[in-house]
């Protein structure tokens, strides 16, 4: 029911039909990429590698900032990874699509 253009971009700007070129989807993606590594920066309150950075902020990109919240409040490195494959539902349903994308989020942050 939400609406993406690009490489995933959701919001108010997007509607049925609009249109963008390949540059102003990586324009969007590269805007989007900032927030999100800032959302990462502002919620994790344990040191992480450039690893588990780079899988927060996939988890983020794709899983919204209140997700993430909720991923790394009160946890540990371990327990982060630990939970991460949790968030594979869409509509209270487990969905294969996101089985694989978290066991790559996850994979990535062990790496």
């Amino acid at each position: 029911g939400v609406w993406t253009i690009g490489f995933g971009h959701t919001g108010a700007d997007v509607s049925l039909g609009l249109r963008i070129t390949e540059d102003e989807a990586e324009k969007l993606f590269n805007q989007d990429l900032i927030i999100h590594c800032n959302n990462v920066s502002r919620l994790v309150k344990v040191p992480l590698k450039q690893n588990q950075f780079d899988a927060l902020v996939s988890f983020c990109y794709n899983c919204g900032a209140a997700n993430l919240r909720k991923l790394v409040s009160n946890r540990n490195a371990a327990q982060i990874a630990a939970a991460i494959p949790l968030y594979n539902k869409s509509g209270g349903k487990v969905l294969a699509g996101l089985v694989k994308r978290r066991a790559e989020e996850k994979s990535l942050f062990l790496k």
